[in-house]
């Protein structure tokens, strides 16, 4: 994992120690899931670190095992792009925002429940009724980071929407658009039309859907960079302007340095050794982010926007 940047890491040994300790305390008579699942607000198991403590929770090997991997193939691509602050906050924005669809969703099938039996009772009758049977609902749990790990998966496709994906079983690659797209819908009739599968699907489009609000907010607050401010379309653009400045500028300099005259030899010299470092901070950028570079670092970058 040393390549892994260092939020995802975090959050993939977080999960698998809180699976192996489901495990154990099962063993010990210690029902963990019990204790941080997210339980129906209206049950009397409920609390409110729930919202946190249910995206460490699996219910079986596979459970964790597909969340992890889908965390690790899209969450190094999105914190390398955000850096670990706006992605863990993304994160847990996402995963909390899932966990409040999905009480909301739990709430509506009880009313329904409900209003089956006896059609004369409204939406606040349903407050009342949940504190009679407030033990009988604690068993209305939710566990996983399902919902955390779908806003990541819809964050990748909003931030590369072109960048192709070979995607089992389809035997060509497709984009990451038409990918999130089909997760989507799919998630949507799963939702419509399940039927007691076990599998929280609001949740998961509450993950897409506190992702999507999350990332427009982020969009208008930076005038419209996808990805927040991280420096590289900035950087991006300092550089495209940097190349047209060289491929524009004249084949014969003489420049006055202090001391002495710059040859032409000497000033080509210089401003491609400032190029190199500048075409090697920006590589640095796009394998671990912004935040990776030293305050040296991003002073040169300043320094030489200015000369642009």
């Amino acid at each position: 994992m040393r390549y892994i940047p260092i939020v995802t890491k975090n959050l993939l040994i977080l999960n698998v120690l809180f699976f192996a300790a489901s495990w154990i305390f099962e063993r010990m008579g210690i029902d963990l899931d019990s204790l941080g699942g997210l339980h129906f607000f209206l049950a009397d198991n409920f609390a409110i670190y729930q919202f946190v403590s249910y995206l460490f929770l699996h219910a079986g090997f596979m459970h964790l095992f597909f969340n992890m991997f889908a965390l690790w193939m899209f969450g190094c691509v999105i914190e390398n792009t955000w850096g670990p602050r706006r992605f863990l906050t993304y994160y847990l924005v996402c995963g909390i925002g899932a966990g409040m669809l999905q009480e909301l969703a739990q709430f509506f099938s009880f009313y329904m429940t409900l209003s089956a039996q006896d059609p004369t009772i409204g939406l606040f009758d349903t407050f009342r009724m949940g504190r009679i049977f407030s033990s009988d609902l604690n068993g209305w749990t939710t566990i996983g980071a399902s919902g955390a790990v779908y806003g990541v998966l819809l964050a990748f496709g909003m931030l590369f929407p072109n960048e192709r994906m070979f995607v089992f079983p389809v035997p060509f690659p497709i984009k990451a658009k038409w990918f999130i797209t089909f997760y989507v819908v799919l998630e949507l009739l799963m939702a419509v039309g399940s039927r007691g599968d076990g599998v929280a699907h609001v949740a998961h489009l509450g993950g897409m859907l506190f992702g999507y609000l999350l990332i427009r907010h982020w969009r208008n607050q930076y005038g419209g960079y996808s990805s927040g401010f991280n420096g590289q379309e900035l950087f991006r653009r300092m550089r495209q302007r940097f190349e047209e400045r060289r491929n524009n500028k004249p084949t014969t300099h003489l420049h006055v340095e202090e001391g002495g005259r710059e040859t032409d030899w000497e000033y080509n010299a210089r401003r491609q050794a400032m190029q190199e470092e500048v075409d090697r901070i920006l590589d640095k950028i796009r394998r671990s982010g912004y935040d990776s570079l030293t305050s040296e670092e991003k002073k040169r970058l300043f320094d030489h926007s200015r000369e642009l």
